[in-house]
């Protein structure tokens, strides 16, 4: 310990070194408070990727653990430290370091606040379309390790497709460049694909080049109440099928709007079964709206709200927003799902978690992107009750196992983490883990950089 923290500290400002044990506790893991999290040696927090190197070397040298963060509002641990590792906080280096409207890309270093670049190019007629929930206090380089999605990807797409290249620090302390400026590019296998969704498993993302577009007209919002998640189902497939391309399409069941409702006090219809918003940014969103409410309507919507304005329309994406946070205050635990299905089976994976809640008498609720069939069910329960933890767990495995049994994904934009590494294995099958085991060698021979996780 002694010698890990001298070679530290020989490379990195005194402030940026930090050993309190009542301070380095709450570095210890992201939101996944449930998942089991180790005991740092040691808090690291570099301004420059020459003090990201010197880490890297010095854990090198020494074999002791790195584990990447960002603002740990992870959902799936992997950003929970290990016991004796280093954590590499990478908070402070959040500079925007370039916006370039003419070639449409931004430069950031990884601990930009997602809200804070949306923001800034949005001030210069830009859009930087990924928006997970947390985008006011999620970072761009966790983003990019998890492979985030949001509330705009039934239009825009996830990070992945913004990404055009990557500054990396290898687990030698070697400086990788990836990817491109350029709007197009093919030479060589895609690196930077590669480190997108690889959590901090193979290098340290350092600096990113991001695609942006030009900023879409501002968007109108509807409301659409159902009498079960069937029937709002039914108008999620109507609209996509009918070739209409809205900026959101999402879903709350009763739970969540109940929980929203005691949370915010946002008058939202509690006793409907089903709530879906849509919205479009395009020239003229009142007519399309009006178009996805006529097929909310004959699929068997009992009311149909449109917004009349911005304001209102930012009310309702709040209340959505707010989801996973209320869902949090029905119990003193909450594990939260991730589970993507095709959008033709999304009624079955709606149904069949309901069923699953009721099997082992459990709170359950739902929010989803619908439009691209990423549902997140949030168990709820005590932790402190031994059998409610046993049958949340066991809830939990029964929906990734119906995912994957409607064709689905275990994690469409949350990652692995420490949560759901057997249930990667069952997916990927024995050929697709061995071969990423073998790209996590060739990256991290010593098995350094966050061990424990994905697999």
């Amino acid at each position: 310990m002694d010698d890990l923290l001298t070679r530290l500290r020989a490379g990195l400002p005194a402030e940026a070194v930090l050993t309190d044990p009542d301070v380095t506790v709450s570095y210890a893991h992201d939101m996944a408070s449930f998942c089991r999290a180790g005991t740092p040696a040691v808090v690291v927090l570099p301004s420059t990727v020459e003090q990201v190197q010197h880490v890297m070397r010095t854990a090198t040298a020494l074999r002791v653990p790195v584990v990447p963060q960002g603002a740990r509002t992870g959902l799936s641990g992997g950003a929970n430290a290990g016991d004796g590792c280093i954590v590499l906080s990478l908070t402070r280096m959040d500079r925007i370091l370039e916006i370039n409207p003419v070639d449409r890309i931004a430069v950031v270093e990884p601990g930009v606040v997602n809200a804070a670049l949306s923001r800034r190019v949005e001030a210069l007629g830009l859009y930087y379309p990924p928006d997970p929930s947390s985008w006011e206090t999620c970072t761009i380089g966790g983003n990019i390790g998890t492979a985030s999605g949001g509330l705009c990807c039934v239009k825009y797409g996830v990070t992945a497709e913004y990404v055009l290249g990557l500054d990396v620090v290898l687990a030698d302390g070697r400086l990788l460049t990836t990817g491109r400026r350029t709007a197009k590019g093919v030479a060589g296998y895609d690196l930077t694909r590669l480190f997108v969704g690889s959590e901090g498993s193979l290098g340290v993302v350092v600096r990113a080049v991001l695609a942006l577009r030009p900023r879409p007209p501002r968007q109108l919002a509807l409301a659409a109440e159902f009498p079960s998640a069937a029937a709002a189902c039914e108008a999620v497939c109507a609209v996509m099928e009918s070739g209409h391309t809205p900026s959101l399409l999402e879903l709350m069941d009763r739970t969540t709007i109940r929980a929203v409702n005691r949370l915010a006090r946002m008058g939202l219809p509690d006793s409907t079964e089903a709530l879906l918003l849509a919205a479009f940014d395009t020239p003229d969103p009142a007519a399309d709206l009006a178009a996805v409410g006529e097929l909310c309507t004959a699929a068997g919507a009992t009311q149909v709200v449109p917004a009349e304005d911005a304001a209102e329309s930012d009310l309702l994406l709040q209340a959505r927003r707010l989801s996973l946070t209320a869902l949090e205050t029905v119990s003193t635990a909450t594990m939260i799902d991730d589970v993507c299905v095709p959008r033709s089976r999304l009624a079955e994976m709606l149904d069949g978690t309901a069923a699953i809640a009721a099997a082992y008498d459990l709170t359950i609720g739902i929010c989803a992107h619908a439009g691209d069939g990423n549902t997140h069910p949030v168990v709820c329960f005590d932790q402190a009750d031994p059998d409610a933890s046993r049958r949340a767990r066991a809830s939990f495995d029964a929906i990734m196992a119906l995912g994957l049994e409607l064709g689905g994904t275990i994690t469409g934009e949350h990652g692995v983490g420490v949560l759901k590494k057997e249930w990667l294995a069952r997916e990927l099958g024995p050929v697709g883990l061995e071969l990423q085991r073998g790209i996590k060698r060739t990256f991290d021979p010593l098995g350094i950089l966050n061990p424990g996780k994905l697999f």
